[in-house]
């Protein structure tokens, strides 16, 4: 009997006991409590950061040496006036549409922000020095930013007989390449060329035409290309093409392209792997 008092009155005191005891201890408790929490938050902190993951995404510059190069059709759509020369209704128009069809096939793909034939223009430059004009902007782009490849887009200006093709009943803007051979690493360049040829061949038979080779007196022979072996010139289609024309050579291009750089990134992947 005696045992069961004596455990009744401990019970009984233990809380009145309890609030005598030196605070250090519950202080010591807590701060050990604390310090395990900010141990378990900065674990946590420490799982959720991770690093920065490498763009993997082929480059690709659009730029425009002839900015203000047009379409008759779709001048005459869009005021009632044939011309071949636009501020609006020009190659830069279509160079956007390329732009977001080579984002479309996984392509990191932009614009270079100049409208050339404006500046010369208000520069009073002569229309021939375009080339010259655009250049220390195109070299200060890729001196920036390394390309797998830069693209400058014109129109060419020969009728629609010539660069027109009909491939299962769909009308196509046929493309031509300008290759300056002036300047020693032009193979390079034309290989470059010749992928992009090919590939579209494969897509849609006849699509591409000739590649001009231009060097020697009285011409350009570089057009920008010597700056880097990335860079080549294409002539989306000529003056008499339709929109609808362009915008379906506009996504086989893309499309190309994506395949053309997709395989040398395997190819060089292999490479390192030997």
């Amino acid at each position: 009997m005696q045992i069961w008092i004596a455990a009744i009155v401990t019970l009984f005191l233990f809380p009145i006991v309890m609030q005598f005891l030196p605070e250090g201890t519950s202080v010591a408790s807590t701060k050990i409590m604390k310090d395990n929490a900010f141990i378990v938050y900065a674990s946590n902190v420490m799982e959720e950061v991770e690093p920065a993951k490498e763009d993997t995404k082929a480059k690709v510059l659009l730029y425009f040496t002839h900015s203000h190069e047009a379409y008759e059709p779709m001048t005459k759509a869009a005021d009632g006036k044939v011309a071949t020369n636009h501020q609006t209704e020009n190659i830069m128009k279509l160079g956007a549409k390329l732009k977001s069809q080579l984002i479309i096939n996984g392509i990191d793909a932009s614009t270079l922000d100049i409208d050339n034939s404006k500046e010369i223009r208000r520069k009073g430059i002569h229309y021939s020095k375009s080339y010259a004009e655009i250049r220390p902007h195109v070299k200060k782009a890729i001196s920036e930013q390394p390309y797998d490849l830069v693209i400058d887009v014109h129109r060419d200006a020969v009728g629609p007989e010539k660069t027109t093709i009909v491939h299962e009943g769909e009308r196509y803007a046929k493309v031509a390449f300008v290759l300056g051979t002036d300047h020693p690493q032009y193979k390079q360049n034309m290989e470059n060329v010749l992928l992009v040829k090919r590939g579209m061949e494969k897509l849609v038979p006849g699509i591409t035409r000739d590649i001009i080779q231009k060097g020697g007196p009285g011409v350009d022979g570089k057009y920008n290309q010597d700056l880097d072996p990335s860079v080549i010139l294409i002539e989306l289609g000529g003056i008499g093409n339709t929109e609808d024309e362009l915008n379906r050579t506009i996504a086989i291009i893309a499309e190309t392209i994506a395949q053309v750089l997709a395989a040398k990134e395997e190819e060089a992947n292999s490479e390192g792997a030997v």
